[in-house]
């Protein structure tokens, strides 16, 4: 029993140094990463990251709402701030090179590995997010690659 209670121990003990010791996800320090990985999600059929203005988005919202079988208000409403996968975590705002102004705020997109903004969305939307503390958003990084 002493055995399996020291091993337990152990095993908790390296998952919290492991979570302490997580750096910022590559595209967040690597800008040709990150905008080779945020092409991909604009071009993509099945992901649409966008509008690329946010301020004029022609006709993204309708084309998103009609994909969503939606009206544009829903569809607007389901943006990158309210994403599951949008990490907007103390940690992860050190990871960011640069604030954004009133129209929104930078993230990191775990679904799709890149810097994002708040204001936009894609066709790969899930309900829950943002992630806001930093153990979330170290357990999200250990699941995935980067």
């Amino acid at each position: 029993m002493e055995i399996f209670t020291l091993i337990a121990r152990s095993d908790i003990m390296s998952w919290h140094i492991i979570l302490k010791e997580l750096t910022c996800p590559r595209a967040t320090q690597d800008l040709k990463l990150n905008t080779k990985n945020r092409n991909a999600a604009i071009k993509a059929k099945h992901i649409q990251y966008g509008p690329l203005n946010v301020k004029k988005p022609e006709g993204y919202w309708e084309d998103i709402a009609d994909f969503w079988n939606t009206s544009v208000d829903a569809a607007m409403d389901s943006n990158c701030s309210n994403c599951v996968a949008f990490d907007i975590s103390p940690r992860m705002e050190k990871c960011m090179p640069l604030e954004l102004d009133d129209d929104g705020k930078l993230g990191y997109c775990w679904m799709h590995h890149f810097k994002c903004h708040s204001a936009r969305s894609c066709r790969t939307w899930a309900k829950g997010g943002p992630i806001k503390d930093d153990k979330r958003s170290k357990e999200n990084q250990m699941r995935g690659k980067q």
